[in-house]
């Protein structure tokens, strides 16, 4: 093709390009800036715009482009308007690389933002997006922001760095991608190094950093205590108790008196254990058990926390905004305070307790054959351990046996009945991950000298297998009663995420049935078959991930994980709030039934109760997250150039993580690799380099050397080994 042709050729492109930009803008007009234009359809507006049928093509290929440009929006009746009028409202999270995500409340998956695509949008604002492409396959819905309505981040933790004339402070939370610039006069003298609140007076946008003013210093980075304090900031954690608060809680007596007996089913004679962890103070559940003619008589006796802590009192409210209490790795921040959550409510040893109780008889299939809920009062006779209840039933060691020689017949009648209620659910399919926990051990200075897993036990399960069966014969008799309740919901999972795991799991020879709706049995089939295999680790993970998160609600809707068709949290009304809430509902129906007033009442105040504490329920476990990352992270700075075994444990595009036998994970960077280029293949969990065929996967073991450690962005970098 000569010159003159070529160039003819780019005019006529340049020239049908223009055209096309034409139409857009001319559409747009149109539909966003003209005031007697109403919604219409593509065949409408084809219409009104006297398009012929040959160009509607073109007509519809315009109005997806500005669709996807955000420049308009379409409904769901497929009409086309003003995008603000066709948004979706919702809370936008941030990411480290810029871009981030759209959650809309009842929506299944978060929207997709690109960074050009926020609209100067910061982490956690409430927006308005529009809905620019559709969920295809494994392309997520992508969206643009096209209004922020509020901004909800006011204050942040960071780190502050020191210039000459002005400072800056890093983010804690790697969700928010750049500084906050601070004039030197609102620094409060602050130096580098010190970790601070931040109160934004700016939120930046389109290359201006966010503006604020130190509002307060919590302490330099090496200080002792000051970076769990950061968590706690950082989250908003309630941490002191109001003076209205501790005033109201003085008042409340050491002891039970026998006055408060009355009405009470009275349990003392029973012999009675508490079973818990070396460290616990709140003990909120007891045990008493017995066998005659093949009926296990079970009691699981629960401190009566509501006969304290009345509905709206000033306590009441205080453990409400409080949710639950947050066990971070050096402190507690109990929901209730001392007096009543170490004190009177604690079921402690050789003291008269107050307790609502579920009396269960159960027969040798593990059915609860009758039950019986009521108020109580109880006497503990000994306080025991996991590790005691571990040696007497595991290592049969004969000098805790003789010590608790009277209580021995007790625990094995309980390891029995534990293992046929937990065969019971097996059968029925519950899924039960056997993920060991991390425990980390600190010195005088909370510093970590050791990490290591912290696996069940015979007795941490004796104590969960008594506890969900209670919940289920809770939940069981209010729903059947259709009072207003607080149920613990796990909703089935997502059946596009279980697809993904059934072709993935074809590639090592097993498979699962998946029809409109998965049964939880298939994936503890799965779980079973893998059991002792290389793959275990790699495919329980993916289960896992799989599934949705667990959640209150006001709707009985079961529970997948535990194939439970009723559940509700009733066992921990000292540190959880649902558990305090259903215990009032429980004790009012059982003084003469609850009136229709009352009921009004419930079905008016659960669905927030609900809601709330679930958040404050995720915002603990984040925080408990967060401060074993931080002190993981102080414990590597120790072993940087070591070597460590591991397993890789997750995938990104940009890196791979690899968990070590202790439970700390650190990532591999791609760049870190450094033989060619990888591309993370997303449907079968692998990294591979395009020019060697080199591949690692998902649950791949690996050796790895510690090439650094991050305090302020608590990260740990590994390298791999040949």
């Amino acid at each position: 093709m000569g010159r003159k042709s070529k160039d003819n050729c780019k005019k006529f492109f340049d020239a049908d390009k223009k055209k096309f930009e034409d139409r857009k803008n001319m559409i747009e007009e149109l539909v966003v800036r003209n005031e007697l234009y109403v919604p219409m359809k593509t065949k409408e507006l084809a219409i009104l715009l006297q398009v012929p049928k040959e160009e509607r093509g073109e007509l519809q290929a315009v109005l997806d482009d500005l669709v996807s440009e955000g420049r308009i929006g379409v409904s769901k009746k497929g009409k086309y308007g003003r995008p603000e009028n066709t948004a979706l409202i919702g809370i936008y999270e941030g990411t480290s690389r810029g871009f981030g995500f759209v959650s809309v409340e009842g929506r299944e998956d978060d929207i997709f933002v690109k960074e050009a695509d926020d609209g100067g949008a910061f982490h956690m604002d409430k927006v308005k997006v529009v809905i620019t492409a559709e969920k295809r396959g494994d392309k997520r819905c992508e969206g643009k922001i096209v209004g922020i309505m509020e901004h909800q981040l006011h204050e942040l933790v960071g780190t502050y760095q020191k210039n000459t004339n002005y400072g800056f402070v890093i983010p804690d939370n790697k969700k928010i991608c750049c500084d906050i610039f601070v004039p030197k006069e609102k620094s409060m003298d602050a130096v580098s190094g010190h970790k601070v609140v931040v109160e934004l007076t700016s939120y930046g946008g389109h290359g201006k950093n966010p503006e604020g003013y130190v509002k307060e210093i919590i302490g330099h980075i090496n200080d002792p205590g000051t970076d769990v304090m950061s968590v706690v900031k950082a989250y908003d954690l309630p941490v002191d108790f109001p003076e209205g608060v501790m005033r109201a809680v003085r008042h409340i007596p050491e002891n039970v008196s026998p006055e408060e007996y009355a009405g009470r089913k009275d349990l003392r004679a029973l012999q009675t254990v508490t079973i818990d962890g070396e460290d616990a103070k709140d003990l909120d559940d007891a045990i008493t058990l017995t066998e005659e003619d093949g009926i296990y008589h079970l009691g699981v006796h629960i401190a009566d926390v509501s006969h304290y802590v009345t509905e709206n009192s000033l306590i009441d409210k205080e453990a409400y905004r409080r949710g639950t209490s947050v066990y971070l790795v050096d402190r507690v921040i109990p929901m209730l305070p001392h007096k009543l959550s170490n004190g009177i409510c604690s079921l402690n040893q050789g003291c008269d307790r107050l307790a609502l109780s579920c009396l269960m008889d159960i027969d040798i299939k593990g059915n609860v054959v009758s039950h019986k809920i009521c108020e109580t009062v109880i006497n503990v006779d000994r306080r025991m351990t996991y590790t005691n209840v571990k040696k007497i039933l595991e290592n049969e060691d004969l000098e805790v046996i003789s010590e608790y020689s009277d209580f021995v017949d007790m625990f094995k009648r309980m390891e029995n009945l534990a293992k046929i209620l937990r065969t019971k659910r097996f059968k029925r399919g519950s899924v039960d991950f056997d993920f060991p926990e991390t425990k980390i051990k600190l010195n005088e200075k909370g510093e970590p000298v050791e990490i290591m897993p912290y696996d069940r036990n015979t007795a941490t399960r004796i104590i969960e297998d008594f506890m969900l069966i209670a919940n289920e014969t809770v939940a069981e008799d209010y729903f059947w009663q259709e009072l207003p309740f607080l149920y613990r919901s796990h909703e089935n999972p997502d059946p596009e995420k279980i697809r993904r795991l059934g072709t993935f799991i074809n590639n090592f020879g097993y498979s699962i049935k998946i029809g409109d709706e998965i049964h939880p049995k298939e994936l503890q089939k799965l779980l079973s078959k893998i059991e002792g295999s290389p793959e275990e680790n790699l495919i329980s993970r993916l289960t896992l991930r799989s599934m949705k998160r667990a959640q209150y609600t006001t709707e009985c809707i079961g529970h997948f994980g535990l194939a439970a068709k009723y559940y509700c949290h009733f066992t921990s009304p000292i540190r959880r709030y649902p558990d305090l809430q259903i215990h009032r509902i429980i004790k009012e129906n059982l003084h003469g039934g609850i009136k229709r007033k009352r009921i009004e009442h419930y079905n008016e105040i659960l669905p927030e109760t609900a809601k709330h504490t679930s958040m404050t329920e995720r915002r603990a476990d984040d925080a408990e997250r967060d401060t074993d990352k931080l002190k993981m992270v102080q414990y590597m700075e120790k072993h940087i150039g070591e070597t460590f075994d591991g397993v890789i444990s997750g995938m990104t595009a940009w890196g791979i993580y690899v968990e070590l036998p202790n439970t700390i994970e650190g990532m591999v960077s791609v760049v870190s690799l450094r033989d060619g280029f990888y591309v993370y293949d997303e449907n079968h969990y692998e990294m591979v380099n395009e020019t060697t065929g080199r591949t690692f996967k998902l649950g791949q073991r690996v050796r790895v050397v510690v090439s650094g450690c991050d305090r302020i962005l608590r990260t740990i970098d590994f390298e791999i080994l040949s």
